[in-house]
Order: structure tokens, then C-alpha cells, then sequence
């Protein structure tokens, strides 16, 4: 089971001292057209590149379009050892609803 973050818990964290990697899953072309400030861009199928450079005890919080592919990505982060790691529920679209209605919804 993967946990699970709104968007307002999301924002309360990013604002904290000590805030989570925010991952980005999503394609460059859905990066272009809208982000979450602070997020790192890491495309889902990429993931044997990048996930290497992750500190697997660090808090990292997984997002993409609805958190459909976060939710697998945190899956398979968790599955090989990373102990911290949530899903934006909602993802993008649910932080445009939720807490940032200037990033651009699709």
C-alpha cells in the first residue's frame, strides 16, 4: 500500500523545514505546459536512469497528471528498498483544483 497525500497536505509540507522531494513522473511536454514550483522532472519511463540518484531513506513525493503513473512509480520505488515515498493524490489536477489555480489544467 502506497500512502497518499492531498494536495493542501502536499502544499503544508513543500512549506515546512524540511520539505519532500516532489517528483515529477509526467513526459516533457506535460512539464512544458504546467508544473508544480519546486518539482524535479523525472519521467516515469526513465526510471532505471534517475532513481539510482534518490537517497531510498529520503521523504519523496511522487506526482504526475491524476496520480495514476506516481502511484506506480512510488509502487516500484517501494518495492526496490525506498522506505518514504507518497503519492500525490489527485496529482497536477488536484493541486490546480486544490491549492494553485494559476497551473494550467489538461
Amino acid at each position: 500500500m502506497i500512502p497518499e497525500l492531498s494536495a493542501r497536505e502536499l502544499a503544508e509540507r513543500l512549506r515546512g523545514p524540511n520539505p519532500p522531494l516532489l517528483v515529477d513522473v509526467r513526459e516533457p511536454h506535460e512539464w512544458a505546459y504546467s508544473r508544480i514550483p519546486g518539482a524535479q522532472l523525472r519521467p516515469m519511463g526513465q526510471i532505471m536512469t534517475w532513481m539510482r540518484d534518490l537517497d531510498p531513506a529520503a521523504e519523496i513525493v511522487l506526482q504526475c497528471h491524476t496520480g495514476v503513473r506516481s502511484y506506480q512509480v512510488a509502487a516500484y520505488l517501494q518495492a526496490h528498498g525506498f522506505k518514504n515515498v507518497y503519492n500525490l493524490r489527485g496529482g497536477i489536477d488536484a493541486w490546480s483544483l486544490e491549492v494553485d489555480p494559476g497551473v494550467p489544467r489538461y
